[in-house]
């Protein structure tokens, strides 16, 4: 039961600095509401009523951190984020999500079946995370058991690269 306190409050904590963080962040972005919105309209060509509907003092912040991760200087190609964004929205069961991430992994070139796997993906994430914490599995003993396993498949991975 600590350790659920202790989680608990570290969340909240974590939380709360986020948004504190956040306020700081959008007074250092040095953009209003307003000009966000401009910026949104100039990037988009429109402003959505999801934007309208977002707290002014969050959305500079917000905008910006939506730019930079969809833009095209990160790690991820658009498609792939685009399919992360399906699984996640399945998983959360937002209709406008589905819609609005598989329409964008499409215009990425995303196949059917990408997005099939992907919403599969992400069910499996979801089925044994309700395994592992409906049982309680003792997060050590799982590390532990996953790392002899690692050390296992290395090995088999590199007797078979060896073979070639």
């Amino acid at each position: 039961m600590t350790t659920t306190v202790r989680s608990l409050a570290l969340a909240v904590g974590t939380a709360a600095a986020l948004v504190f963080q956040g306020n700081a962040a959008t007074e250092e972005i040095g953009m209003s509401a307003e000009a966000t919105i401009a910026d949104i309209e100039k990037t988009w060509g429109f402003v959505p009523g999801l934007v309208k509907a977002f707290p002014p003092s969050a959305l500079p912040g917000s905008w910006v951190e939506l730019k930079i991760l969809e833009s095209e200087n990160t790690v991820l190609s658009a498609k792939e984020k685009a399919l992360t964004a399906v699984g996640v929205a399945a998983q959360i069961s937002c209709q406008y999500c589905v819609w609005l991430d598989t329409r964008s992994a499409y215009l990425a070139g995303a196949t059917d079946q990408e997005v099939q796997e992907a919403v599969a993906v992400a069910a499996i994430a979801r089925h044994w995370s309700a395994v592992l914490h409906g049982n309680q599995i003792d997060i050590a003993t799982l590390k532990q058991e996953f790392t002899e396993f690692d050390k296992a498949a290395m090995e088999m991975r590199e007797k078979t690269m060896a073979r070639q």
